[in-house]
This record gives structure tokens, C-alpha cells and sequence, in this order.
């Protein structure tokens, strides 16, 4: 399932056969013949193919893709929909890797995602792949990945759309007494009536002590008045997500609550200003940790201040600290600043954006606004 059928012929189509052509030129630099790719995003991103189960061999003398039989016509529609030329093996996992061993051909260094390979996988395909080097690598498809195409940048802000329209038609449940629990199942029933294929993770809905929790799970407590309550959701569109954040409350917040408040946007707003492209990821991530320092709330900050998005819902780049990463342009990232306060409660606001020349574009428009 992908999402609305209409939806999705609504939208751009994505450049996916372009990409291919991009990773061979990218395989000589890492010292390989030829990648295994083994992640499932990284195929779907390829070669258009959305099943669960699937390798991809890459080489400059063609692409091969290997699958089992549940797939066995679907890869090749989806293939062809997507405009790649690729050979289609299906068959049973032994199968796949004589397939593999196959295709290699003259090649003798056979790059592995190491993120995505368990150290049994690479026991077994080195004792399939006699005579091969495998080679480690990290990020090849990744950073491909990081800059979208406006097919891709469509799907997420069609994704964003439906989250946008769906808070705003659920969060004055919050107003009858309701659980985290029931006010989440509404939510996501919501996103699926408009046109989602699935929440893009596990919506949290966290309220008053609940909210300290950066990652709380939705309780049967019920939200009483003057709590401040974190919701954090996303939906997906042809297997590309949304992702944002929104502190609301019942009343006006209680004990003091309302600075919590403001401070966290003040330092969301001041985390948007700095993205543009061409910025440091750990800048965007300082003005966030600076504007709340101003605000004496640093040390009740506890996360990182975003992470792109996409196809998963935490991609490169990683807008943190300690990240070397820089964002260019036509890439999508969360800025999502919080204060979580141990026993009180906590905020966080997220907005998904695009990075542009020009600074940052958002795509989540929900108002912020958190007194209902």
C-alpha cells in the first residue's frame, strides 16, 4: 500500500531511473567492482521496487535484482513503472546468492552496506563468493539520498499536508477528557482517512508527567486541563514520510508551564532561521541549544535537534552536535527543539522543511498555537 491511488498519480513523478548511473560513478572511489545493496529503502530508492523482501547487485555492465517468488510479477511492474532496466531473478535465498555470484561477472570487489549487513550475512556470501573481496562501505546510496528530486519533495509535503488536516480536525478531542491512547487512535485514523498509507512511526501523544518523556508511548491516562500535551505523528505518501511536532494544552498551562512553552518555540524558530543550504548541520543544532541556554532551560534539552527525512523517518543529515554533516540544498529535515522537565512535564515543537538557497521552506503548517 502506498497511499490514495489518486493521490499519488496527482503527484510528480520521482527521476528514479537517474540515480542508478549516479551510484555506478560512485563505486570506482569506494574501491569496488560492484555494491550489494541490501537496505530496503536504498532498493526502493533505485529501482522503485517496494516490496520486503530483495538484494540489488550494481555494477556498470547492469543491475540485477533478486526476489522471491510473492514479488515475482510486482518487481517487474514496479521496475518498469519507474523506467529501470534491470534483469529480475526470483527464486528462494540460495538462489538469489548463486544469482548474485552470477552477475558479479569479472568483478572482484563486491562493495556490502555495512549498516545493513549482519556480520552471518557477510559469513555466508563469503562463503558463496569465493574469490571475492567484499568491501565495507557506508553512505554510498545515503547520500545520494539526502538531496531530493521535486517528485520526492511532493510526496513529503503531500504527506505533511494530510498530518496538517488531520491535527487540526482531532486536537479539540483533547477537550472532552480523553486518554493518549484513544486521542492517538483517532489521530491516526484520521491521517488514513485522508489519504496515508500508515503513520510514519508510532504517534506519541504525552501528557503532563507523560511529556518529560522525549519517547513516551500513548498511556490510558487522561488529559486533564492546564497539561501540556506532546503530540508527535507523521504519514506516509508513497512510502515517504512526514514529521511533526505540537505542544498543546487544555486551558492555560499550569504552574509556570506557559515559559516552557515559549521557550521551546523561541528555539525552534531561532533552529529554522539557521538552515539554509550550504549550512552546518551542527550550527542549525547551536542556535537551538543557544536560544534555550538565553531561556535557562539547556540542561532540560536531551536530544539531538533534527534528522532528515524521506523514505525513513530519521535520514541523513543529522542536524546534532557532534555532526559533520552539511545540508544542500533541495535537501528535508526536522528542526525539533524540547525542554522536558522530570515530574512537571515537557514541549517540543517539530517542523519538516526543505533546505534552500534562501533558508528553509516549510512544509508542516499547523499552527502553533498551543492553548485550546
Amino acid at each position: 500500500m502506498t497511499g490514495t491511488p489518486a493521490l499519488v498519480d496527482s503527484l510528480p513523478p520521482m527521476e528514479v531511473a537517474a540515480r542508478l548511473p549516479r551510484l555506478v560513478a560512485a563505486l570506482e572511489p569506494a574501491g569496488c567492482d560492484a555494491l550489494l545493496v541490501s537496505s530496503l529503502e536504498n532498493i526502493r530508492y533505485l529501482t522503485g521496487f517496494s516490496g520486503s523482501a530483495a538484494l540489488l547487485l550494481v555494477r556498470g555492465a547492469g543491475v540485477l535484482l533478486c526476489t522471491d517468488g510473492r514479488y515475482r510479477d510486482q518487481a517487474r511492474l514496479e521496475l518498469e513503472a519507474a523506467g529501470v532496466d534491470a534483469e529480475v531473478h526470483v527464486g528462494l535465498a540460495a538462489s538469489q546468492l548463486e544469482a548474485v555470484r552470477h552477475g558479479l561477472g569479472p568483478a572482484r570487489r563486491l562493495g556490502v552496506e555495512a549498516a545493513a549487513v549482519s556480520w552471518a550475512e557477510v559469513r555466508r556470501l563469503q562463503s558463496i563468493l569465493e574469490g571475492i573481496v567484499l568491501v565495507p562501505t557506508a553512505g554510498l546510496v545515503e547520500t545520494l539520498r539526502m538531496v531530493k528530486d521535486e517528485g520526492e519533495v511532493a510526496r513529503i509535503e503531500a504527506a505533511c499536508a494530510i498530518a496538517d488536516v488531520a491535527l487540526a480536525q482531532t486536537k479539540e478531542m483533547l477537550l472532552s477528557g480523553c486518554s493518549e491512547v484513544a486521542f492517538s487512535a483517532e489521530l491516526d485514523h484520521e491521517m488514513l482517512r485522508r489519504g496515508a498509507s500508515a503513520p510514519s512511526f508510532a504517534t506519541i501523544v504525552a501528557s503532563g508527567p507523560n511529556a518529560a518523556l522525549p519517547h513516551a508511548r500513548p498511556s490510558g491516562r487522561i488529559v486533564g486541563r492546564g497539561e501540556l500535551v506532546v503530540v508527535d505523528f507523521g504519514a506516509t505518501v508513497d512510502g515517504y514520510h512526514s514529521d511533526m511536532t505540537r505542544t498543546l494544552c487544555v486551558g492555560e498551562p499550569a504552574d509556570g508551564l506557559d515559559a516552557v512553552v515559549e521557550a521551546v518555540l523561541a528555539a525552534q524558530r531561532a533552529g529554522v532561521r539557521a538552515v539554509v543550504a550550504g549550512a552546518a548541520a551542527a550550527a542549525v543544532d547551536a542556535a537551538c541549544r543557544e536560544s534555550l541556554e538565553a531561556a535557562g532551560y539547556l540542561e532540560a534539552f536531551t536530544h539531538s535537534t533534527g534528522h532528515g527525512v524521506g523514505l525513513e523517518i530519521h535520514e541523513a543529515p543529522r542536524l546534532a552536535a557532534e555532526s559533520a554533516d552539511i545540508l544542500p540544498a533541495d535537501s528535508v529535515v526536522t528542526v525539533e527543539p524540547g525542554v522536558y522537565l522530570p515530574g512537571r512535564g515537557g514541549a517540543r515543537i517539530e517542523d519538516t522543511v526543505v533546505v534552500t538557497d534562501r533558508g528553509a521552506r516549510l512544509l508542516t503548517k499547523s499552527t502553533k498555537d498551543y492553548t485550546l
